[in-house]
Order: structure tokens, then C-alpha cells, then sequence
């Protein structure tokens, strides 16, 4: 089977979530698609601990927790079903990038429904979380990637391909069409990366950071939607 991988980039209750395959020299873009990860009928579910903040500790502690276990069950189905037609057609996925913002760990929740900051920077990551967490239950090794560094980590990655490939996912919308975002580009870019370190046999969920990966020749990237 070809190898495939997964890049996300959540916002509050959706995000992105792309598909590539190949290698480090032959790269396609096998896929695209929104998925939501709050139920509609949850109210504030969108932005849980903004709403959690109007209710008392232990009210929003079990509300936190209801809203978690909804996430990362509709964010299972979402990645599951694309896992699930990659395989139809010949693709296995070898692993997946969660696009971070600081990455930095958060306080106790006291603490945090103290601070409006502290809240919205809660609500990023709780969608990130369910994300991981989704790949997790499905068995896919899961790469954190802070987002001001992913320029930087392609270079380590990509070493003077780097700015080829970047370019080429940039590109990419004049030949699948809209939508074709900086989520999607980011998300491509991220997936790229994780395809190029495993072939190397060094594990994304291991190592602390990149590694150089020798690339022969230059890359012949292609894009190919499955839906």
C-alpha cells in the first residue's frame, strides 16, 4: 500500500483536514474537506470554555468534560471515514500533524476561567486536543507542529527542496480549485513534512524535533482530489 498522511488545522468547532502520499521526492494531495467537531445542539459548544465560565467549577468541570468525550467522537467519525476511503484506494496512513498555536500548557481551570486570555487560548487548544486524541484512538501516531516554526522545520525537513515544495503547496489552488486556504496550505505542508521524516524510520511521536531528511534529487509533486 502507499503511504499517506494527515495535516489539521482546527478552529472553534471545525477545522481542516488534508491528505498526502508519497515521499519526500513525489507528493500528492489526495484529499480535502471541512469536519466539525461540536454537536449543534450543545449550547456554547463552539466556544466550551467561554461557556463554562458562566457556570460553577463543578458544573463546567463535568460540562468540559461532556463536551470533550462529543469532540472527539464526531473528530473520530470525520478522520476515520477518510482513513477509511484512503484504504479503499491503496493508501495507508502512516501518521498525522496537529498545527499548534504557542503550545504552551495551560493552568489549573480555576485559573483559567479567571482569564479571558487564559480562555481563549483553552478553547483553541481544547479542538486541538480532539483532534489528537481522535488520531490516537485510531491508532495514528500524532505530530504537534507550532505554527511559527513549520517554515523553519520544512528547511530542516526539506533541506533545499524546502522552498520548491512550499511553493508548489501555495500553488496548489489555481489547479484544484477553491477553496485552497492558508488551513489547507499549512495543513498540506505539515502532512509533507511527517511523510518525509518517516521514510527516514525516525518517529514523529519520539523525536523532539526535526531532523534533516537527504533528498536526492529534485521532487516531482502532483495533486490528485479524491472528493
Amino acid at each position: 500500500m502507499k503511504r499517506a498522511a494527515l495535516g489539521l488545522r482546527m478552529h472553534s468547532g471545525w477545522g481542516v483536514l488534508v491528505a498526502v502520499a508519497g515521499d519526500a521526492t513525489s507528493v500528492e494531495l489526495m484529499d480535502r474537506r471541512r469536519i466539525v467537531t461540536t454537536d449543534p445542539r450543545v449550547p456554547g459548544a463552539n466556544q466550551p470554555y467561554h461557556y463554562a465560565a458562566s457556570l460553577g467549577l463543578a458544573e463546567s468541570e463535568r460540562y468540559l468534560a461532556n463536551c470533550a468525550a462529543a469532540s472527539e467522537r464526531l473528530a473520530a467519525a470525520a478522520i476515520g471515514d477518510l482513513v477509511r476511503e484512503l484504504g479503499l484506494r491503496n493508501h495507508r496512513i502512516i501518521g498525522s500533524a496537529v498545527l499548534l498555536a504557542s503550545g504552551r500548557p495551560l493552568p489549573s481551570l480555576a485559573n483559567i476561567l479567571r482569564s479571558h486570555a487564559l480562555i481563549h487560548t483553552a478553547d483553541g487548544e481544547f479542538f486541538r486536543r480532539a483532534v489528537r486524541k481522535a488520531c490516537q484512538g485510531l491508532k495514528i501516531p500524532v505530530t504537534d507542529v507550532r505554527e511559527r516554526e513549520l517554515n523553519d522545520r520544512a528547511q530542516t525537513v526539506f533541506g533545499n527542496q524546502a522552498s520548491r515544495i512550499e511553493r508548489w503547496i501555495s500553488r496548489l489552488g489555481t489547479s484544484v480549485g477553491p477553496p485552497w486556504t492558508k488551513d489547507h496550505k499549512t495543513a498540506a505542508l505539515a502532512a509533507a513534512m511527517v511523510l518525509a521524516r518517516s521514510k527516514t524510520g525516525v518517529s514523529p511521536r519520539a523525536a523532539p524535533s526535526y531532523q534533516r531528511n537527504p533528498i536526492g534529487g529534485a521532487p516531482e509533486i502532483s495533486a490528485r482530489i479524491g472528493r
